[in-house]
């Protein structure tokens, strides 16, 4: 403050120019206004000083690409789509270029499937841009989050494809042929026979083995990612790259299976929110949805696994009530779009009356809960409920495993190792085919022919 006004034009206040006013009040009526002088000529340069960026992030995937920008106060920003090549423009306002921006660049992969390359240079004063040159048409989405969790205020822009990728028709093309058919549940049995826990089947010798027809899809949903880490350990694990390193071994587990395919709601790192990873098991008409999870708790000697359904009347637990409202956090630490509207989610909290699925979801997940109860201690031995968000699908039977604490040393220590991750992959599959040996899907209208 003192340096600032000694820079300035403000004559300087003594008690001899006090005492030759022609009145106390006069000079204090100066001294007051000089003293506002001051304070607004501090304003002004605050008002001018630059914004630093803190950090810059990219997380590139098939369906969308996510640019961040962190920084310990608000951006101002504007976005604009430039044609002739395509580009989109965002404008930085009173942006620092710092060496977090100078490395942005360099941050975009040539295999990112939508931008090309980015520039940035100071388009005129008080203006930085950014501009990114594209491979094909997008659909950016530009939006700002608030301070959160470990995070500052962030500018998040999202590169989305014009036409947005259709999940059923790329598990599709990777995994079966589908071909229209004809007939009820009754010849559409899934190769799979009932056993008891001991792993005897329960048909007798006579019968004959349905024939295969009915191809079972499972959504798999890996906790977390991109922005969001999930829960971190002590040593700095991060529960995303836990719940993905599972959920591809289940997938590739089920793909085996010939009358199953799986699908991941994600593939690599980066964020997908609650609502859509719903909507994608919706898109994909699936059978089942399974959410992949490794989780934290206060105290380190928590341990163990769990296995959770949605509940319509409140948690089963304070512990899963704890738990249900920590996942559900999980979008605003992720960074989710608010402007942008989901109708499925809409229909779904509309559908939540219906209690089949429920049931159903318990059913699923008391199987999986006995085959996990095989190869890791149970901080349950009976499946929990919550008001879960991502479990709020109304015609998708859907559970959540906690495979273990990752707060827990030792449990990290297995969660890390890829025997275990395995042994968890084929216990979640064994509980699934279970599930299935007991409660056969119901036919759809488009069957599979698998050859």
């Amino acid at each position: 403050m003192f340096e600032t006004l000694a820079n300035s034009n403000i004559p300087l206040i003594t008690a001899a120019s006090i005492r030759r006013s022609s009145s106390f009040f006069s000079a204090l009526r100066t001294l007051l206004s000089l003293a506002g002088a001051g304070a607004l000529l501090l304003c002004g340069n605050a008002a001018v000083a630059d914004t630093t960026i803190s950090a810059a992030r990219v997380w590139p995937a098939a369906e969308y690409t996510r640019i961040t920008l962190e920084s310990v106060t608000p951006i101002q920003y504007s976005l604009s789509i430039l044609k002739n090549p395509d580009r989109v423009v965002v404008d930085l306002e009173d942006i620092t270029l710092t060496s977090e921006l100078e490395n942005l660049p360099g941050e975009i992969s040539a295999a990112d499937p939508y931008i090309r390359a980015l520039r940035i240079g100071r388009f005129k004063p008080g203006v930085l841009r950014l501009v990114l040159d594209l491979k094909t048409e997008v659909a950016p989405q530009a939006f700002e989050l608030k301070p959160v969790a470990s995070y500052g205020y962030r500018l998040v822009l999202d590169i989305y494809p014009a036409i947005p990728l259709d999940p059923l028709m790329a598990l599709l093309s990777e995994n079966a042929t589908m071909t229209p058919q004809t007939g009820d549940t009754a010849d559409i049995r899934p190769e799979v026979k009932p056993q008891d826990k001991a792993g005897r089947s329960s048909e007798t010798g006579g019968k004959t083995k349905p024939e295969v027809r009915r191809l079972i899809i499972i959504a798999i949903d890996p906790g977390h990612g991109g922005e969001d880490p999930g829960a971190i350990s002590r040593s700095g694990t991060q529960e995303k790259d836990i719940t993905l390193a599972i959920a591809q071994k289940l997938k590739a587990k089920i793909d085996k299976e010939p009358n199953m395919r799986a699908a991941l709601t994600r593939d690599g790192d980066y964020f997908i929110s609650l609502p859509m990873r719903l909507t994608k098991a919706r898109q994909l008409n699936a059978d089942l949805f399974v959410s992949v999870h490794a989780d934290a708790f206060i105290k380190p000697h928590a341990r163990g696994s769990s296995v959770f359904a949605l509940s319509e009347r409140g948690a089963t637990s304070a512990a899963a009530r704890w738990l249900a409202k920590k996942e559900n956090d999980a979008d605003l630490i992720g960074g989710v779009n608010l402007d942008v509207k989901d109708h499925y989610l809409k229909q779904t909290l509309l559908d939540l009356s219906q209690t089949a699925t429920i049931n159903d979801s318990l059913k699923l997940g008391r199987e999986v809960l006995a085959e996990i109860g095989d190869i890791n201690h149970l901080h349950k031995n009976e499946v929990e409920q919550a008001g879960f968000a991502v479990l709020k699908s109304p015609d998708i039977p859907s559970i959540l495993v906690e495979t273990a604490f990752i707060s827990n040393p030792e449990e990290e220590k297995r969660l890390k190792d890829t025997a275990y991750q395995d042994k968890m992959a084929e216990a979640m599959l064994a509980g699934i085919k279970r599930y299935f040996a007991n409660n056969p899907p119901l036919a759809r209208s488009r069957m599979v022919r698998l050859e």
